[in-house]
């Protein structure tokens, strides 16, 4: 039983799952984003993304909302028409630009997942790490990595450490599964271990 009880978590759980707004050329994908959203949903935690409708993120959002989850969608005013803002959601907040957005997303999270996604999961997943390399925050980060989707990058980040420019503790930051309830043990275990500390105000 995953479901977290009252008297140990006083509020929900908050996880931040960065992913494609295009669903991608295989149907593991699509499972995977559903099986993650339920798995939220069901542990009565909090699901935070970036507020799209179309691709993954809709498929996430709307998979966690079926199975009676809270989820606040974050997203830029630009981005409402291009990503199709989903207005079905818990609550979603319109911002002014991508920078508020991935800052606002971490401030609602304590911990944060990669679900397979393009250029913009990419640059979020980098973005979110950095920020915990440098000290701004300490919550946990992993990967869902469906059908082997982030293997070639795992690789080249081993050929970064091999030429020296990422460490092994920096590399340790970063958990990975292929299943989303063990990534989600994972993380949780990591979150609530006093975990946070964030300084995200000042970025």
């Amino acid at each position: 039983m995953h479901t977290p009880t009252s008297a140990t978590v006083p509020a929900p759980f908050s996880v931040c799952v960065y992913c494609g707004a295009r669903s991608g050329d295989s149907p593991a994908f699509v499972e995977a984003a559903q099986s993650l959203g339920r798995s939220i949903a069901d542990r009565r935690w909090q699901l935070v993304y970036g507020g799209g409708k179309v691709g993954l993120m809709g498929v996430l959002a709307d998979a966690a909302l079926a199975a009676g989850g809270r989820v606040v969608g974050v997203i830029p005013e630009l981005l409402m028409d291009m990503e199709v803002g989903h207005t079905g959601l818990s609550e979603l907040q319109i911002v002014t630009s991508m920078h508020e957005r991935k800052r606002r997303m971490a401030e609602l999270s304590q911990a944060f997942i990669a679900l397979p996604g393009g250029l913009g999961t990419l640059e979020e997943l980098f973005e979110v790490w950095t920020w915990r390399h440098l000290g701004y925050h300490q919550r946990p980060i992993g990967l869902l990595n469906v059908e082997g989707y982030f293997d070639a990058l795992l690789v080249f980040l081993r050929h970064s450490q091999r030429s020296g420019f990422i460490d092994a503790d920096q590399q340790s930051m970063l958990s990975m599964s292929g299943q989303a309830e063990a990534l989600l043990d994972s993380l949780y275990s990591a979150g609530r271990k006093g975990i946070g500390g964030a300084n995200l105000a000042s970025i």
